[in-house]
């Protein structure tokens, strides 16, 4: 349920009403309008009249949210969200350009990788420490080792750092090392993760799971923001469908959808969309002219020598010439790279 304030309402009339809803047991959330206040009450709103409601001082109207997710609406917060991570944010005019390698494969590779993504305009560092592999024979990553290169090679050309974490007790250790902490699409409904990453004051990419709904996505959302950490942003990485020629179903639809239901951002990885080097670059310029808030990129200095992915991951002079691209492209609709 949310109650939309009339535009002359005082502080002292808005607060009377969050003060009424806490004492009876709801949780209030406040976001403001071009004009207006609008407060989110969170609970069992069942029981809620909304006609008592409209009496109160100050009231314009009150809404019930048919949607489960309520903290992620649009309805509950009408404003897109702006997620300001030292001198980046994403939800913004700018779109914001996330790269670097599938994992984290030695210091060197990562201060390679990261020295020219940052000068092809890559605003974020990307790299996986933990590596969830299909195969238990596969390469795993190097854990807080890779963690050390990441934070170094970020610092040393002015990135932050993306990463994933894999499970709730990782998060104090990745939460040291990464400023956003990505959440992989096979965790996407691992809830004790995603209370824990409820309970901390970083940024979460959240990525879409194989076989979830954007409805399912934007639920995962919710445990988040219930815990009360609100910056999380959305990752459309693709589905799994009948069609075999990809990795997986790039739903680019999905971006103009989180836009209309959700306040969040959503980047786009292309990469992990498609599987293969040749369909990225397509589909990431696809994803900017559809909307798009930011890129997830697969980059590294020699792909075919790569532990992990190496079939989808850019070479630096390939990731360049997509940034210049992407430039014309974002200008064309109004924004930024």
């Amino acid at each position: 349920m949310v109650i939309v304030m009339d535009k002359r309402a005082t502080e002292e009339e808005v607060e009377a009403v969050e003060r009424k809803l806490v004492s009876e047991g709801y949780r209030v959330h406040r976001s403001r309008g071009v004009e207006r206040t609008i407060l989110g009450i969170i609970g069992d709103t069942a029981k809620l009249d909304p006609r008592e409601l409209e009496l109160l001082p100050g009231v314009y109207e009150v809404v019930r949210v048919s949607e489960p997710f309520k903290l992620a609406s649009r309805a509950f917060h009408p404003e897109n969200t702006v997620i300001t991570v030292g001198q980046v944010t994403i939800g913004a005019n700018e779109v914001v350009v996330m790269a670097g390698p599938c994992a984290v494969e030695s210091r060197d590779q990562v201060l390679e990788t990261a020295h020219a993504v940052s000068e092809a305009g890559a605003k974020v560092l990307r790299g996986g420490a933990f590596k969830p592999r299909t195969s238990p024979y596969a390469f795993q990553g190097l854990g807080e080792e890779g963690l050390v290169y990441l934070r170094e090679a970020a610092d040393r050309y002015g990135l932050l750092v993306v990463t994933e974490v894999m499970d709730r007790e990782q998060v104090p250790l990745v939460s040291q090392y990464a400023d956003i902490l990505q959440v992989g699409a096979r965790n996407m409904q691992n809830y004790a993760l995603l209370r824990e990453l409820g309970g901390i004051r970083k940024p979460v990419l959240l990525k879409r799971g194989f076989a979830a709904t954007v409805k399912e996505l934007l639920m995962a959302a919710e445990y988040i923001m219930a815990g009360g950490n609100f910056e999380v942003i959305l990752c459309e990485r693709g589905i799994r469908t009948f069609e075999d020629s990809v990795r997986n179903t790039l739903d680019i639809s999905a971006i103009p959808v989180v836009h209309s239901l959700s306040h969040l951002p959503i980047i786009v990885d292309p990469s992990h969309g498609t599987g293969r080097r040749d369909k990225v670059a397509p589909m990431a310029r696809a994803a900017v002219a559809a909307g798009a808030d930011g890129l997830l990129i697969e980059v590294h200095p020699r792909p075919e020598e790569a532990k992990s992915d190496g079939f989808q991951s850019l070479y630096p002079n390939q990731f360049a010439s997509l940034m210049e691209e992407l430039r014309i492209i974002a200008a064309a609709i109004g924004r930024k790279l």
